[in-house]
Parts: structure tokens; C-alpha cells; sequence
């Protein structure tokens, strides 16, 4: 019995080994008629889900928005700043080339690269998807075509364009990689990226049947394309005011300089010109980075004579002074080690303040911010903005240094009078001059005029006034004075016939690149005002950094401001309030 139980066992073992083997054996054919069916039978249709991966990542990505702006004349017409367009992507399929050495030798030349570094992606023989070039030129892929290569392909491929090159550059931005993602960079590009890139679509996982196309048992939802938005920029203001910039710059020898004009009611900005600029469409091959800075409201810097427009108004609105109120003036101040002398180095006797800012005496700008004190100066410094960011729809914008004002000592209290020890940026200056226009009102910058959602929605940007900085009766009164500066003072080029035109030049030193102290043979040239001064309209800061053949703002900045003020006045049909000469 024994042996008959063993004879058994043995049977049922050799029954289960045969069964395992034959399960493995069907197991393995399986396998291996998948493979040949996946690898041979269907390859060209896996190879081509794979190529189209590409294209299913574009059909995740969203629409940027295009950037727009308007001009008075054409106020139903959009140009395009910013848009996109579709440019060829060359792309192998390296599981489909039969022979990767002669379909690089072939395709070296016309790319500008080596057979080795094409190798590198074409000997890859389990690989469905390699980008070979972007934004291929067409005399290029008309050349590839002609070659009819196996496994070499185009596709169409979204960019960002810009239609006119490096203007308004420096508001625009641009679009480039940040890491391995394409985002905003610089200007309404990076301050409004959220509004203008949209949302990307993803991948439901769902078994619901739905008009979206599947993928791996999932769903594809759309994505939410971008913004469009539109400008407050006037085209032909933008245009005619950065060519004269651009001419001045040149005719002076300048390292640079910054124009920006402003409503002086709304705050809407109509020019914002910085130089040098550049082409966003070829960022990259731009010599010096920090072209891409917006100099309008980067380019913080000690103003210079251009401030005592603000500590004279500060000192009027306390009643701490008049326009008549006079001083002694020496031509120069001793204060502890320091001693402070006038611009033209000369005395002057009795002067007014109306005659202060005519001449531009420091002396004078130091007895008004005397009168009102460290304390009460710095708060009225703030509230016209100075020391934060206006909040403009530009990237990088600074806020400037104010910290002189939190200083100890009576020389602090003297250099911040005229504009020195202090930093402040062109777009400040223009909100501040433009308070002065408005009867106090500080008004904040804006520069986005409508964001239009692709629902339909549109977000109009309505003016905000900031804060009342002075009283009514005070910025009608320093209008007044600065009017003089314009008719009597430094700021003779920059009137405009047949206008009252306000405003104040400013020369400021340069801090010395070694040791202490500044260059004496580099400035920077500043004026700022209104027109007409009745009604004022438009308010502006022209700004020349280091011209070459002239020292002082009178003969750099002021005849650009009065030349573009000359164009803006006429452009927008102002009548003149005086009688022409």
C-alpha cells in the first residue's frame, strides 16, 4: 500500500510541474506576440501617438494674451505690441531612421551645427520624439524639405511676437524661460503674467464619455486662454516722444534717459520711453542685461535741484513762507564741517522765494526747509509719494531711499532741500509734479487702460486719487512760481508759445564710483512740469543721464521737455492761452 501511495503523489507532482510550464509557456507567448505586434505590426501607429505627444501638450497649454494699445486719432484701432504666431519646430523620430549618420551629415549644414552634436539625438533607436531646432527660418525648411528625410518632421509651434520691434520695449517686456518655464519677464509681460498667460488644461482621470480627447483612460479639459489687455499709451505720443529722447540722447552723447507723460487729472500714462532700449523679439542677444531695466521706474537717483519744487511747496502749504517772503542770500551756508554753496557759486543779496526757484539757489531751498523742520518735511517728502512704489503695472519698479530724513544732524536736513542724499525714480517725480497740477490731488500712475477676458468680461482701470497732499489755494500758488522759472529762470527752453508752461530744472552730481563724495564732471539732467497752467493737461519729467557736451539741465533736459510738450499741446488740439509773439 505504501508504495502504491507514493506512485500517486509522484504522478500529481509531475502533473503540477507540467501545468506551471505550460502556463509560463503561454504566458511567454503572449508577451512575445505583443511585443511583435507593438513593435512591428502597429509601429508606425504607436510612433505616430508618440509624435503627436508634443501636440498634446500644446493643446494643454493656453493662448497668451495680446498687449495692446490705441492712439487718439485711430481710437477704434488696437496695435499690437504683443501677440503670438505660429513658427515650424523641426523634430526626428530616431526609431524611424534607418541610418542617423548621413541623416545628420545631411542636416548639419542647414542648422548651424555639428554632425556630432545631431547625433547625439538621432542614434537613439527606441526614442519617438526629439526637438531638433525652434523657429525655423523658412529658406531653411524649404531646404530640409527638399531632402525628403525619413523620420525628420515639422510642426507648428505658438511664439510670442512682437510686431514693433523695441518700441515701447521697456514697457512691454518680454516673454522668455525662467528655469524650464516660459513666463513674463520685465514690463506688462511680468507684472500682468497671471492675466495674460491664462490656464493651463489638464487631464480628468474619468470614465464618462466626453467630447475632450482621451488619454490613458482619461480626459483632456481646455485650456483658459489669456487676457488681452490694452494700454493707456497713446501710439503717437509713444512714438514722438521717444524718438525726440532717443535724438536727444544722441546729440548730447548721453549714457541714457528716461521721458514719461501723464494725464495730470487721471493719471493715465501716455509715454513711458526709456534709453537704451531693445528689440524683445531678439532679447538674447542683447550685449548689456540691463537694457531690459525700465529706467522710468528702475532708475532711482539723487534729482537734484528738480526737488525744491517740493520743498518749497511744503513750506507754502504750512505758511511757514510766501512767494515773497525774502532771505539773505551769501552764496554760500556753513553748517558743522560743511559748507553748501549756490550752483553759480555767487551771492545774491536779498532774495524772494518766487526768485529761489527762478535762480535755483540752494541756499534758498535750505531757509524754506528750515522754516519747517526735519519732522514736518519728511512727512510731506511721503506723502508725495517719495520712499514707496506708485504701484504701476511694470515690473521692477524701486522705491528710492529716503533714509537721509531719518538721520541726526542739520546737514541732512540742508542736502535733502535741493534733492541731494536722497533717491527718487522718474515716475515718482511725474506723480508729484502732477499733485502740484492738480490742485494737490496726488493721483496714481496707471498704465493698464482694460484687461478683456476671453468670457467676455472687461476690467476697466479707473483713476485713483492717492492722498490730498496740499491745500487747493498752495498748488495754485507754486503752479504760479514755477511758471517763473519757465518765463524768468533756468527753464526758459522748455516753454512752449502760446502756453503757460510750469516747471523746474534739476542738475544733479553723480556719486563718485571710488572713494566718497561726487563725480564733478558727471550729472544728470532733470525737468519737471505742466501744461497749460491754467488747465493743466499733461504733466512730464525728461531726464538726460551724463550728456557729454553740456553741464546743466537748462540746456539737455528742458529744451526736450519743451519739445515734446510743443507736440503734445498740438496733438491734442489745446488752445493756446496766450497771445503769440
Amino acid at each position: 500500500m505504501v508504495p502504491r501511495h507514493r506512485n500517486r503523489t509522484t504522478t500529481r507532482g509531475h502533473d503540477r510541474l507540467w501545468i506551471l510550464q505550460a502556463v509560463v509557456v503561454a504566458i511567454a507567448a503572449i508577451i512575445t506576440i505583443r511585443l511583435f505586434t507593438l513593435q512591428v505590426l502597429r509601429h508606425d501607429a504607436y510612433a505616430a501617438i508618440a509624435e503627436n505627444q508634443h501636440n498634446l501638450g500644446a493643446k494643454l497649454q493656453p493662448q497668451r494674451g495680446d498687449i495692446f494699445v490705441t492712439d487718439r486719432a485711430n481710437a477704434d484701432v488696437l496695435f499690437p505690441l504683443a501677440t503670438n504666431r505660429e513658427e515650424p519646430t523641426l523634430f526626428a523620430v530616431p526609431s524611424s531612421i534607418t541610418d542617423p549618420g548621413a541623416t545628420a551629415a545631411a542636416l548639419a549644414p542647414l542648422l548651424g551645427i555639428t554632425t556630432d552634436e545631431l547625433m547625439l539625438k538621432l542614434a537613439k533607436p527606441d526614442d519617438v520624439y526629439e526637438v531638433l531646432q525652434r523657429r525655423l527660418a523658412p529658406e531653411v525648411r524649404a531646404a530640409i524639405e527638399v531632402l525628403q528625410l525619413k523620420g525628420i518632421h515639422f510642426e507648428m509651434e505658438r511664439w510670442r511676437f512682437y510686431p514693433e520691434s523695441s518700441f515701447a520695449s521697456h514697457v512691454v517686456g518680454f516673454v522668455g524661460y525662467s528655469g524650464n518655464e516660459r513666463k513674463g519677464l520685465y514690463g506688462v509681460e511680468s507684472a500682468l503674467d497671471d492675466e495674460l498667460a491664462g490656464k493651463a488644461g489638464k487631464i480628468i482621470e474619468t470614465s464618462a464619455a466626453r467630447e475632450f480627447l482621451p488619454v490613458g483612460g482619461g480626459l483632456l479639459t481646455e485650456a483658459t486662454n489669456g487676457a488681452n489687455v490694452t494700454l493707456t499709451l497713446d501710439h503717437t505720443v509713444q512714438y514722438q516722444a521717444c524718438a525726440k529722447l532717443k535724438t536727444a540722447v544722441a546729440k548730447h552723447g548721453a549714457d541714457g534717459g528716461a521721458l514719461v507723460i501723464m494725464e495730470v487729472k487721471t493719471g493715465r500714462l501716455l509715454a513711458v520711453c526709456g534709453q537704451p532700449d531693445f528689440d524683445p523679439n531678439t532679447y538674447a542677444k542683447t550685449e548689456n542685461p540691463s537694457a531690459f531695466n525700465n529706467p522710468v521706474v528702475f532708475a532711482a537717483y539723487e534729482p537734484g535741484s528738480v526737488f525744491k519744487a517740493i520743498t518749497m511747496a511744503s513750506a507754502l502749504d504750512l505758511g511757514k513762507v510766501t512767494p515773497k517772503s525774502t532771505y539773505v542770500d551769501s552764496g554760500a551756508e556753513k553748517i558743522g564741517s560743511f559748507t553748501i554753496r549756490n550752483s553759480d557759486l555767487l551771492a545774491h543779496g536779498t532774495q524772494t522765494m518766487t526768485q529761489v526757484l527762478e535762480k535755483s539757489l540752494n541756499t534758498g531751498a535750505m531757509f524754506a526747509a528750515q522754516q519747517i523742520g526735519m519732522p514736518a518735511f519728511s512727512r510731506y517728502v511721503r506723502n508725495f509719494g517719495f520712499g514707496e512704489k506708485t504701484g504701476v503695472e511694470l515690473s521692477g519698479e524701486v522705491g528710492g531711499n529716503l533714509q537721509a530724513f531719518s538721520k541726526k544732524g542739520d546737514i541732512f536736513l540742508a542736502t535733502t532741500s535741493f534733492g541731494q542724499g536722497i533717491t527718487v525714480t522718474p515716475i515718482q517725480l511725474v506723480a508729484a509734479f502732477g499733485a502740484l497740477a492738480n490742485g494737490g490731488k496726488l493721483m496714481e500712475p496707471h498704465l493698464v487702460d482694460t484687461v478683456d477676458y476671453p468670457n467676455g468680461q472687461e476690467k476697466k482701470i479707473e483713476p485713483k486719487v492717492v492722498r490730498q497732499v496740499l491745500r487747493q489755494d498752495t498748488a495754485a500758488t507754486i503752479a504760479a512760481m514755477l511758471v517763473n522759472v519757465v518765463e524768468n529762470g533756468h527753464g526758459t527752453r522748455a516753454g512752449v508759445k502760446g502756453y503757460y508752461v510750469a516747471g523746474k530744472t534739476g542738475t544733479a552730481q553723480m556719486r563718485a564710483t571710488t572713494g566718497s563724495g561726487y563725480d564733478a564732471y558727471k550729472t544728470i539732467g532733470s525737468f519737471a512740469g505742466f501744461a497749460p497752467v491754467e488747465d493743466p493737461r499733461f504733466v512730464m519729467l525728461a531726464r538726460i543721464d551724463v550728456p557729454k557736451d553740456v553741464q546743466f539741465a537748462e540746456s539737455s533736459a528742458a529744451p526736450l521737455f519743451g519739445e515734446v510738450m510743443d507736440f503734445l499741446l498740438k496733438y491734442y488740439d489745446v488752445p493756446p492761452t496766450r497771445t503769440l509773439e
